[in-house]
């Protein structure tokens, strides 16, 4: 059924009031800037809406406009393909259920299932085999054909009233501007570029990828909103299915959700459908949208990518049943994120409670709150098909003996997935603005003292914002307001609850009241920093030595050897700069000279022999050198801790070797273990104990082949964990304790020369003795419940070189 044309959308609409500027309301519903806008300059998109209570007739009118359909409101004439008709679920599903590599896996599913029931010997003998052979055939083909039908119905999105939508963007307008009062902001030049892309993409029926980072569900609501205001196609937007709970998830269907499952473990028939219905909507030209991380980061940085619907995308373009897309990086950020204080709960431990209805209306109350704003920011969209294009060059440009002969091959399809992955995140960084609660929170956390006077506070955001530019990273601007103006303001959207003020003193003082929770916000800066942050954790090994210059001074190969040993440490927490080690180290150096943060003396031939703190940073009390300190300790002590607590794993005496531990288990006790050393201040920051770190230390434990793991083919059976035997420490025959030697110590001894220096914490004694003994203690609880699994065997132990090669099957089976 072909849709049905568009009504005009002439009618008059009133200009709207950005920042003090009036723009001009385009008819087909995108803003004009007025003439005096530069560049750049943020706007507004998403107002605040007038509320019945204070502005009756405002409210009665704005009601009024999006009921008629007045203006840009009617969303007529929108940019991309047709979806608002009668018929087009119907008309999407039909499409898909005919996708010849959805009929082709039917036809093979059944195929197997057939020779499976002859081997059993029940499709009889003789002629009567043959015959009951090809009906048994036709049979579970039309079986399979209604269970995609109905997998289909409950995936794909209903957008098919243009009324429906216009309600759903007043009540979500309505609702977002409630607690983000202060609105969506974005960049004029980037949304005008954005509809220029979408334009030319239109023309061609090629579809526009967006690929947002995923902090909050407000994500994909802001996201929907600024394509509504624009005037361009709503994005297909996957969503977990957790979120598809009655009343919520048929809105959301409508309103663009396409829900999917969390996992699709050896679904292969699912498999196939969500691929066919991505060729499909990328075939036909509609936008879409996914998560690059997958899930909401929990604790404010980028998550490394997921490669998931990734993958599906890639191979749509690179198997040649799509021609191109066009791939749109966003960055969202916020003031403040609504569910931070729930992602604390669960970085605590606490298991994160699944989506209902109840708790959606409960968490209404958060709507009434003054959040502050969003900030939107579109990277220049780019060309998927010439991304694989110049991968390709690249790789022929390559000596032969690393020359790709297929891209489509396992392990360079592999690779071209990761290059991908990461160029989106590295977009991301690049276009993501910094709030003023990120610079409050990471000055906050990054000072040595309990709390810091207003005018110390406004400096070093002034100082913050200025590196913040000089790396190329943005700061979100407040029409020329006076720092003092825009530190007030991102105080009162933080609260007491976060930033605690002490007055009848001769300055206000402010100090961190949830240092957890504000590190959520000092994370969202980190990644502009991680290269100074890394070298200073590295030049920390000797400055934390005291003495003079002399005794704190590191020779360029200690240094770089250290640098290099964090960085491997990190690789799966931080996103780092493409150019290599060792170039990023040597420009990272030039610049921390530049500074006048470091010395560095040279050679005759200008080669760097040794570095040092410069000595207009000890004057100053070494506080741009601890500040880049103070960014990456967390996470070194958070690594430290998972560590140590592997020398809990090692078998007590008298058991055999051969026993594997809960996996899940086993990171809960590191957690434990963390909680009682910072409490007895062996660790100094309670955020390193968070789940989401120490899952990404076992996981890098893992891959540097420290740990085995058995992951059972069974999903009712947990995944297991045990030390690999050159890993494993051993224990004193008369006493039974862990002696304080071999290779998984020096690896914790390593760790700990970047740790900050605390209470108890000047050399190794404290931990080969006390916190070693509380490690043990807690590994002891562990072995009482431990068990070898029962289909436990060699070639199930995922060693480094087999957990790659499998990853490699995986994604040539997708």
């Amino acid at each position: 059924m072909p849709p049905p044309k568009s009504k005009s959308s002439s009618a008059s609409a009133p200009d709207l009031d950005i920042l003090g500027d009036q723009v001009t309301i385009h008819p087909t519903g995108y803003v004009q800037p007025p003439s005096t806008q530069h560049e750049g300059q943020e706007r507004n998109l998403v107002e605040h809406m007038a509320r019945f209570r204070e502005s009756p007739l405002d409210f009665l009118r704005e009601v009024s406009l999006h009921v008629s359909g007045m203006g840009w409101r009617a969303y007529d004439d929108v940019i991309g393909q047709p979806i608002f008709y009668s018929g087009f679920s119907e008309n999407m599903k039909a499409t898909v259920l005919k996708t010849p590599m959805l009929k082709r896996r039917i036809e093979q599913l059944a195929q197997q299932r057939v020779e499976v029931e002859e081997q059993e010997g029940l499709l009889g003998e003789g002629k009567d085999k043959f015959q009951n052979r090809a009906r048994r055939r036709q049979e579970i083909e039309t079986s399979l054909q209604e269970v995609a039908t109905d997998l289909t119905d409950g995936m794909i999105c209903k957008m098919e009233s243009k009324r429906f939508i216009r309600g759903a963007y007043y009540l979500c307008t309505q609702l977002l501007t409630r607690a983000y009062h202060q609105g969506i902001h974005v960049s004029s030049e980037e949304v005008l570029r954005l509809r220029s892309v979408a334009e030319q993409a239109a023309k061609k029926k090629q579809s526009i990828i967006f690929l947002p980072c995923h902090r909050s569900h407000v994500d994909y609501v802001s996201l929907q909103l600024i394509c509504y205001r624009l005037g361009i196609g709503l994005p297909t937007v996957v969503a977990g299915d957790n979120l598809n709970f009655p009343i919520v998830g048929s809105f959301l269907q409508h309103a663009g959700a396409m829900w999917i499952r969390r996992s699709f473990g050896d679904d292969a028939l699912y498999t196939t459908l969500v691929q066919s219905y991505i060729d499909t909507l990328l075939q036909n030209g509609f936008n879409f949208e996914c998560f690059i991380e997958g899930g909401r980061s929990r604790t404010g940085k980028l998550l490394s990518p997921k490669f998931g619907i990734l993958s599906f995308l890639l191979d749509s373009v690179l198997s040649g049943r799509v021609d191109d897309a066009i791939i749109c990086p966003v960055s969202t950020q916020y003031d403040k994120v609504i569910e931070t204080e729930s992602y604390i709960s669960e970085l605590l431990g606490q298991p994160k409670p699944k989506e209902n209805l109840q708790d959606f209306l409960s968490a209404s109350s958060v709507l009434s709150l003054k959040l502050g704003r969003v900030d939107v920011r579109f990277h220049e969209p780019w060309s998927l098909r010439e991304f694989i294009n110049g991968q390709q060059a690249r790789n022929d440009q390559s000596p032969p003996m690393h020359r790709a002969v297929n891209l489509r091959s396992p392990e360079i399809r592999t690779r071209l997935l990761r290059t991908l992955g990461y160029k989106v995140l590295s977009d991301i960084n690049a276009v993501s603005v910094v709030m003023p609660t990120a610079l409050i929170g990471t000055v906050l956390l990054t000072l040595r003292g309990r709390g810091v006077g207003k005018s110390e506070l406004i400096r070093r955001v002034e100082w913050l914002s200025d590196r913040v530019r000089n790396k190329g990273g943005r700061v979100a601007h407040f029409a020329g307001a006076r720092t003092e103006v825009v530190v007030d303001r991102g105080l009162d959207v933080l609260g007491s609850g976060l930033v605690g003020i002490i007055d009848n003193l001769p300055e206000t003082t402010y100090y961190a009241v949830d240092r957890f929770q504000l590190s959520f916000y000092r994370n969202m800066t980190i990644h502009l920093f991680i290269s100074e942050a890394l070298v200073s954790a590295a030049m920390y090994t000797r400055v934390k030595q005291g003495g003079g210059p002399d005794n704190q001074r590191i020779s360029f190969d200690a240094l770089y050897h250290q640098v290099s040993f964090l960085s491997q440490l990190f690789r799966g927490e931080f996103i780092y700069p493409t150019a290599g080690l060792l170039t990023n180290f040597e420009v990272t150096l030039q610049g921390l000279e530049r500074d006048q943060v470091i010395s560095v003396t040279r050679d005759s031939a200008c080669r760097i022999l040794s570095v040092d703190l410069h000595d207009i940073e000890r004057k100053s009390g070494r506080e741009n050198f601890d500040f880049y300190c103070f960014l990456i300790w967390p996470f070194i002590e958070s690594i430290w801790l998972g560590a140590v607590s592997l020398m809990g794993l090692t078998p007590p005496l008298g058991l055999e070797s051969d026993v594997w531990l809960d996996v899940t288990k086993t990171q809960d006790a590191a957690q434990l273990l963390g909680k009682t050393l910072y409490h007895q201040g062996d660790l100094s920051y309670f955020e390193a104990v968070n789940k989401e770190t120490l899952k990404n230390a076992f996981q890098l434990f893992e891959e540097e082949g420290i740990v085995l793991l058995h992951r059972s083919r069974d999903k009712k059976i947990p995944s297991t964990i045990k030390l690999a035997e050159t890993w494993t420490p051993k224990r004193k025959q008369e006493t039974g304790g862990i002696v304080p030697e071999g290779k998984l110590w020096t690896f914790i001894e390593t760790i700990a020369q970047s740790r900050r220096e605390g209470k108890n914490r000047r050399d190794g004694a404290t931990v080969s003795t006390r916190v070693l003994v509380l490690a043990d203690k807690v590994g002891h609880q562990l072995f009482e419940n431990a068990a070898v699994p029962a289909d436990a065997t060699p070639k199930d132990v995922q060693t480094p070189k087999k957990r790659r090669r499998k990853e490699i099957q995986t994604r040539a089976r997708l």
